[in-house]
């Protein structure tokens, strides 16, 4: 009321504070810049007669030449009137004297359009980045000499697919030659004939909307060799971005369509500008750049807040009438947060520590075939791909061979994959390494001690002849072990595997087809298909276990800090010899095994059938037989293993063995072979139970499935819980659920007809399941901790420890 009052009476900022460099850092960047806007107006001395009546002198230069505030603020309200000194909208907004407009002003936006389109209407790039433009602008730029035959129409709804985005351009009388538009995107792309057919598309295009959100066209030319929907096949393309104005109703991410072009920081050659671009460094490890030590600060504190929403949500989700539990009331000692945060362990191996590498196959922003990393996702219109190039989490051996399948590639006969047409046939590389026994690289300048490389090629065969198929196969494997043999020192080379997929994403299903070709026999396919085949499989090692992995298997990629997580795990779930540890979605069965000389039998739950094998074979390896692996959902088994090991009555001890004994033969006997538990399952025969049952958890990063959470909530006997997390916000989801009271009254009816989870945030969605868990005693945090997996990166792994 006071600056209001201020600026009423004239601008007489004597006596008046003006705030101080560290309160406009402070303030939103939009009333930052008003607030100095306004600031320096008043201290230029714009007159108005206090009176409230106009003065009759001649208005100070910049009068009305900066947008009110107020006004906007307000939605068009302001209590200065006729006489604010501050334009009310663009019909009162004055031209400043030096010939500038208010940079919030639609004047000003639409000359920042044009400058952009008169530079890059002529293959020209500004700052690196090309504008969304208006449809006017884009008959302008075509009379002007823009050629590009490849467009794309921007603001189109997310559940859109090709046949929806081609009606509706058939509706609208639109003619083309092709369109394609990916369910889930905002963006469709569409190449034209020749210019007057673009010509023709603008014109009926413009001024739709869809939705009530206007149709918006921008560039989009290809880099990925379909040179014959483009006029100019040798022009320079161009990076389409989001320098959107604010008041268009789309909005396109950095880098939305990256095309062959000087993206890399090379000059142009069209104009000899050099533009500054994203490198597959700061995609995949963005905090490469910063002191180790700062990055592991920088998650600790992220996580540290990560944590205390666990608590505020699960305050939000406890039922009327129900009392909040201790650990919500005394979070307020600890800074809000649910439990003691003790901090973050160090990975041992900060620089090449991934045993596992994916590259995509693609194009690079200049239209080269690369292996490599993308520089973002699909789902903002991003397909470029540049090679790992001082990427510090990614292995000399990885990065070996991701080049000699990209020289490969140059001379290959088959296309690689094209993420706009779904067609191809190069997909994918995947590069999984295995250590020497024993070997410890904590020095970071000596390369690790590899022992074993499977390369693992990801193809598309639809459509392509099998015998050419076969021929491009032997052609790659001589390449890779010709490539490999002939580096200083030679790199290994233990199996290649064929991966077929005809899917969307990269991201193939665990029961896709896989093909072992022979690597002692370059070029020629293994005679035998056997899934016991030790070529088809490498070996790692944990804690001085050994262990199988095969090529789908989950396996931790930075092994040496997987150790520190497994022992941490160990050491959290007071482990004993009476205890019975489940293994929640075990993979290769790598925290069970490791703790198997704790317990008196470990149960590992996994639905990867590939790794439950190796599971079952990691066991055998190592002389271990306390432990039992089953294939499935863990949705689905968790409840009856449950059951069938600890369901008993605490008030029966003759129906509970616990220790050695615990297995049949009574004392002293060998614990069962994995074959013998198959082969006793569906029998008679009394299963072993536990007094002691503790749970450890290791889900993918969507976290635990709500059937697996309401399980583990609604089982009294366990106990003790220990949750590993790769995304800590499905952490905080499912410790909602299994940490918040439940009511004995029945949760009230859903409203929405089903359909308010679709706008629900994890947390959200958590907390109305735990309104509708059943009457259960719920665990508690008692202890959290970080350890670092993936430096460089903003992940890592996060522990807490459940009990009740």
């Amino acid at each position: 009321m006071a600056e209001a009052q201020n600026e009423k009476n004239g601008g007489d900022l004597q006596g008046e504070a003006v705030p101080s460099s560290e309160v406009m850092d402070a303030l939103p960047a939009e009333m930052g810049v008003s607030l100095e806007k306004r600031n320096r107006a008043e201290i230029e001395g714009e007159s108005v007669a206090l009176d409230g009546e106009k003065a009759e002198a001649p208005r100070h230069p910049l009068w009305k030449t900066s947008l009110c505030t107020f006004f906007i603020r307000d939605g068009g309200s302001c209590v200065h009137g006729s006489d604010c000194r501050f334009a009310h909208g663009d019909e009162e907004l004055r031209i400043k004297p030096d010939n500038t407009w208010d940079p919030n002003s639609q004047k000003a936006k639409k000359l920042k359009s044009e400058r952009e389109l008169n530079g890059c209407g002529r293959g020209e790039q500004q700052g690196g980045a090309q504008g969304i433009w208006e449809m006017d602008d884009l008959i302008v730029a075509c009379e002007e000499g823009s050629t590009s035959l490849d467009k794309c129409l921007v603001g189109l709804p997310m559940r859109w697919t090709t046949d929806n985005l081609k009606s509706f351009l058939q509706n609208e009388g639109v003619s083309y030659s092709t369109a394609k538009k990916k369910k889930g995107m905002t963006v469709g792309f569409l190449s034209f004939s020749d210019l007057d057919q673009i010509k023709s598309a603008i014109k009926e295009l413009n001024g739709k909307s869809v939705g009530g959100k206007p149709v918006k066209m921008a560039e989009a030319n290809r880099r990925v060799g379909d040179r014959q929907t483009s006029a100019v096949s040798n022009e320079q393309m161009r990076i389409t971005s989001a320098d959107t104005a604010p008041d268009q109703n789309t909005s396109v991410s950095d880098n939305f369509l990256i095309n062959d072009g000087a993206d890399d920081g090379s000059p142009s050659p069209s104009d000899g500008s050099s533009v500054k671009a994203r490198s597959a460094r700061d995609a995949v490890t963005p905090l490469a750049d910063v002191p180790y030590v700062d990055q592991l600060e920088h998650k600790k504190n992220s996580l540290a807040q990560t944590l205390k929403r666990l608590t505020r949500n699960a305050r939000k989700a406890c039922p009327n009438g129900v009392s909040l539990p201790d650990w919500i009331l005394k979070a307020r000692e600890i800074g809000g947060l649910p439990c003691p945060f003790e901090g973050i362990i160090s990975s041992p191996v900060t620089q090449g520590y991934r045993n596992k590498c994916e590259f995509s196959v693609g194009y690079s922003p200049q239209g080269k075939k690369t292996v490599g990393f993308m520089l973002g996702n699909f789902r903002d219109g991003i397909t470029a791909v540049m090679e790992p190039v001082e990427c510090p989490n990614v292995s000399y051996i990885s990065y070996k061979y991701a080049l000699l399948f990209q020289e490969f590639l140059q001379s290959s006969d088959l296309p690689v994959w094209n993420r706009i047409e779904n067609t191809g046939f190069w997909r994918q590389l995947t590069v999984r390494e295995g250590r020497n026994p024993n070997s410890v690289a904590v020095d970071e300048n000596a390369k690790p001690n590899i022992a074993e490389v499977m390369l693992i090629v990801q193809v598309c065969t639809s459509g392509v002849d099998a015998e050419f198929e076969k021929s491009e196969f032997e052609k790659m494997g001589r390449a890779l072990a010709l490539g490999a043999s002939e580096c200083s020192p030679p790199m290994p080379l233990t199996s290649l595997v064929v991966q077929d997929h005809i899917g969307i994403s990269n991201a193939a299903p665990a029961d896709c087809p896989l093909r072992y070709l022979s690597v002692t026999s370059v070029g020629k396919e293994s005679e035998s298909d056997d899934s016991a085949t030790p070529r088809e499989r490498i070996h790692d090692y944990i804690s001085d276990l050994q262990f199988s992995i095969s090529p789908t298997a989950f396996f931790q990629v930075n092994t040496l800090a997987a150790e520190k997580l497994y022992s941490l795990a160990g050491d959290w779930a007071n482990l004993s010899s009476d205890t019975l540890l489940f293994d929640v979605c075990c993979g290769t069965g790598t925290i069970g095994l490791t703790l198997s000389g704790r317990v008196g039998m470990v149960i590992g739950i996994e639905m990867n059938g590939s790794a439950v094998a190796d599971a079952q074979r990691n066991a055998e390896i190592n002389g271990i037989t306390n432990c039992k692996f089953v294939c499935g959902k863990a949705e689905d088994v968790i409840g009856t293993l449950l059951k069938d090991y600890v369901d008993v009555r605490d008030d029966d001890p003759a129906n509970i063995k616990s220790g050695p004994d615990a297995m049949e033969g009574g004392e002293g006997a060998q614990a069962p072979t994995d074959t013998q538990m198959k082969q006793n399952e569906g029998t008679d025969s009394a299963p072993r139970r536990f007094r002691n049952v503790v749970a450890i958890v290791d889900p993918p990063r969507m976290g635990l499935h709500p059937t697996v959470t309401r399980t583990l909530r609604t089982y009294a006997r366990l106990e003790r819980l220990v949750y590993i997390s790769c995304n800590p916000e499905s952490l905080v989801a499912n410790a909602i659920e299994l940490c918040t009271p439940s009511s004995d009254q029945a949760p009230p009816a859903g409203r929405g007809g089903g359909r308010a989870w679709r706008s629900m945030s994890s947390a959200g969605l958590a907390r109305q399941r735990a309104r509708a868990m059943p009457s259960s005693a719920p665990f508690r945090p008692v202890r959290a901790a970080a350890v670092d997996l993936f430096p460089h990166t903003p992940h890592c792994e996060l522990v807490m420890l459940l009990e009740r």
